[in-house]
């Protein structure tokens, strides 16, 4: 049955109107959107026990504590945020009055667009609440890109994205993907990007963030998660952020595991040709979900286990993973721009540069959709490091010597080869190799 789909001002006065909802609001950062649409919805006195935004950073640190890492709008900062709002409601509102009250502490920390559109908006948003009085606490945390061009706008969605985070944790807790789903009600598509959510506590016993993450990809919401080498769901920009990133790119439902022979080989040539310290070196294990979407069925509860599975049995080898729906290497280039790495590399079956090189794949504009992709690859520092393949037809290995190539790409191809952005993996074994 399709659940009834409330305006966000209905949603607000529900909460405001139920006597045993009750809490606080601290927001840091696009001013105190969440708070205001239960202010305007009417009845906010019984829900709302203390709203504050501590702006300055002096303020904030006293009340929170500082940051180490020097970022604030950041996961440790909501986590610090939750903690220390949801302790003040426990410990002062312990009266018979508060007796039958299921308290709840909401928090974010966000940064808008900028006055001169420079910067990455984007945010952290989380609550902390009870599913009876006196119990214990839950905590449902996720991370958002606002996508808007207006300030204005992405603080509106902002609003709607916090009242939307309440109205699921009371009324949705039960079903999780009823619940993720509704953190996007009454938001217009391609205005926000949930890329993660984390779930806590007795009410999510059953719930694992692995499955919740991947659900957000399956819906649309984001199009990509990465998991550390625990298989726990992170931020892509918490793991890469000034880091040296070599990716294996590989696809869902290949029967063996990644050839790390060749990987290593790959890695290692990437640490000596960028002048990478060991240290700084992060290497994602990518599995393509793009197979499994590109179906006219919907994605199961099974479907998204299988992935799962895949994905907890490749952080087993020791390396992070990341499950995306980016069919070409240019898509995913743009996502890790925004992380901020200090350089890329990306190993792949050279197999897959002949279907970009070869015109017959394409129609009238392929010169104008092959720049496009260059320009979108390698405008990020972004190296390639191709893995040879067996051609089946005449038993020969083919490498970026022999690849075909069509002869209005051939030039650009041999530009980029030359000059260091598409190479072979040096050294490799011949029986490795392995036909496709």
């Amino acid at each position: 049955m399709a659940r009834e789909l409330l305006e966000t001002k209905r949603k607000a006065l529900k909460i405001n109107l139920d006597p045993n909802i009750y809490g606080t609001f601290a927001e840091i950062g696009a001013g105190q959107e969440v708070a205001r649409n239960f202010f305007t919805a009417g009845a906010a006195s019984g829900t709302i026990a203390k709203t504050m935004s501590a702006y300055d950073m002096l303020f904030s640190n006293s009340i929170y504590g500082s940051e180490e890492n020097g970022r604030y709008v950041s996961k440790s900062r909501l986590d610090k945020m939750l903690s220390h709002e949801f302790e003040l409601l426990t410990e002062r509102l312990n009266g018979p009055e508060y007796a039958s009250k299921t308290f709840f502490a909401f928090a974010d920390t966000v940064t808008t667009l900028n006055f001169s559109k420079s910067n990455d908006p984007h945010g952290w948003l989380g609550l902390r609440f009870q599913t009876e009085p006196n119990g214990p606490a839950n905590d449902i945390v996720f991370h958002v890109r606002l996508l808007d061009s207006d300030a204005s706008l992405q603080q509106h969605v902002l609003g709607v994205l916090g009242v939307n985070l309440v109205y699921a944790a009371y009324f949705h807790h039960q079903n999780i993907q009823t619940m993720i789903e509704s953190l996007a009600d009454n938001l217009a598509q391609g205005s926000v990007e949930i890329d993660m959510v984390s779930l806590h506590g007795p009410a999510f016993k059953d719930a694992d963030d692995r499955l919740v993450n991947l659900y957000l990809i399956a819906k649309g919401f984001s199009s990509a998660a990465i998991f550390n080498p625990n298989a726990e769901a992170c931020q892509s920009k918490d793991v890469l952020y000034k880091k040296d990133v070599m990716i294996l790119r590989t696809k869902f439902g290949q029967k063996s595991n990644p050839n790390f022979d060749l990987l290593n080989t790959a890695v290692a040539q990437f640490k000596r040709s960028q002048n990478v310290k060991d240290e700084q070196v992060i290497v994602l294990i990518e599995v393509l979900m793009t197979n499994l979407l590109d179906s006219s069925k919907e994605v199961s509860a099974a479907d998204l286990d299988a992935f799962a599975s895949r994905a907890e049995a490749l952080c087993a080898t020791g390396n992070y993973v990341i499950v995306s729906n980016y069919t070409r290497n240019h898509k995913l280039a743009q996502y890790l721009s925004r992380c901020s790495p200090h350089s890329v590399g990306i190993s792949t079956n050279i197999s897959n540069l002949k279907h970009i090189f070869t015109a017959e794949e394409y129609g009238e504009n392929y010169t104008d959709e092959l720049l496009a992709y260059v320009s979108d690859l390698f405008s990020k520092n972004v190296k390639l490091y191709a893995y040879p393949y067996l051609d089946k037809t005449n038993n020969q290995i083919i490498t970026t010597q022999n690849m075909p190539v069509s002869p209005e790409a051939k030039p650009l191809f041999d530009f980029l080869v030359s000059n260091g952005y598409i190479s072979d993996i040096d050294g490799f074994d011949a029986k490795d190799v392995k036909t496709v």
